[in-house]
């Protein structure tokens, strides 16, 4: 399947608001995890099911419900009804392939971004969507694997490090999407160090495996550029947005996240200016090093143009041709060839053709 568009066929004369998940599985059973907090104390739990009270909410708490496998369409389902969210917002949930944005319905946001992370190689980047639903007390993630990168969160939140217990809902959300955005300048560092190794190898001229390696770094920033670029414009939205759910304390740390993403984005840009010129160079290289063999054969071919009519000429079996008598006639034919040619070298070396 590919990266940058995934199949939407089936989702084809379905009304809106139809659970249909698109994407690729990547766990065998969805999983619940539940953490609750306040400033004094942190309560953990991870339910079976649903019904084992995971949706309950309590007044002066924060709740994080994190479901882990959007796969499972009942346990999507049942969470929208429990907390009333629209069932666009569901839907979106559930495919995978949807462009980082927020939507304010009121009493709750909702936010879905990409966790990128590298795949086999560090030239193959991975995504993995995650939507975040921000209510008064409470926030809902949803994520399509275990593997994440909200464990020192969560560590955080169980010794009561930094201000994360005593403030609100809206800091733990603006922590989760930090901790996303984070990882991009992993990433960007990296693709970073393999630029710079890369440049090396084109100078040095290594070949198809240069040009196979521009190219797929030139896809791969295509790839973060699609996850990163609409997301400074929904974080924007965030702080902009005049909710009451987002707290002027959160809103400072949002308007530093914001410029995070310009970072982010303004690495990106860089980077792919930088690929071009590679690509620019490593053709201007490969042409180079094309006419130089061009025009080392096209010298061989003029010293021997003149040389192959002499040969030509006395190859031809005519009776009366008095050189075929001459006792020095074989010698002699050699010598003007021979001299012909450095003649020619010599031609070639003063106009700076050799």
């Amino acid at each position: 399947m590919s990266k940058l568009v995934k199949k939407k066929s089936q989702k084809a004369g379905l009304p809106p608001g139809t659970l249909v998940h698109i994407g690729d599985r990547k766990v065998e059973r969805a999983t619940i995890s539940v953490i609750r907090y306040n400033p004094h104390e942190c309560r953990e739990s991870k339910p079976k099911g649903f019904e084992e009270g995971a949706h309950e909410l309590q007044e002066g708490t924060v709740t994080w419900l994190d479901v882990t496998g959007v796969h499972d369409l009942d346990i999507v389902h049942s969470l929208g009804k429990t907390f009333g969210l629209h069932p666009l917002l569901m839907e979106d949930v559930v495919n995978t392939d949807q462009r980082p944005k927020m939507e304010d319905y009121g009493d709750y946001l909702f936010f879905t971004l990409k966790m990128l992370s590298f795949g086999s190689t560090e030239t193959e980047i991975s995504a993995e969507q995650v939507s975040i639903v921000l209510g008064k007390n409470y926030v809902l993630t949803f994520q399509e694997r275990e593997r994440d990168l909200f464990d020192p969160l969560r560590e955080r939140i169980r010794t009561g490090k930094g201000r994360i217990r005593g403030l609100g809902s809206d800091y733990l959300a603006y922590a989760l999407i930090d901790a996303i955005v984070d990882s991009y300048f992993v990433i960007i560092e990296k693709l970073g160090e393999g630029l710079e190794d890369l440049a090396d190898e084109v100078v040095a001229g290594r070949g198809a495996r240069t040009l196979a390696t521009i190219h797929v770094l030139k896809r791969e920033l295509i790839y973060i550029r699609k996850a990163v670029w609409p997301l400074r414009e929904a974080i924007s939205g965030l702080y902009r947005g005049g909710t009451p759910l987002i707290t002027e304390t959160s809103g400072h740390y949002l308007r530093d996240l914001y410029d995070h993403t310009i970072q982010i984005i303004d690495a990106i840009e860089s980077y792919r200016d930088l690929l071009s010129g590679m690509l620019d160079i490593y053709l201007s290289s490969a042409s180079n090093r094309l006419n130089q063999v061009m025009k080392v054969l096209t010298m061989i071919a003029t010293v021997f143009i003149p040389l192959t009519f002499i040969a030509g000429v006395y190859g031809m079996n005519f009776k009366y041709m008095p050189e075929l008598e001459w006792r020095w006639g074989y010698p002699l034919i050699w010598l003007v060839m021979l001299g012909l040619a450095v003649i020619m070298l010599i031609l070639f070396r003063r106009k700076r053709w050799l």
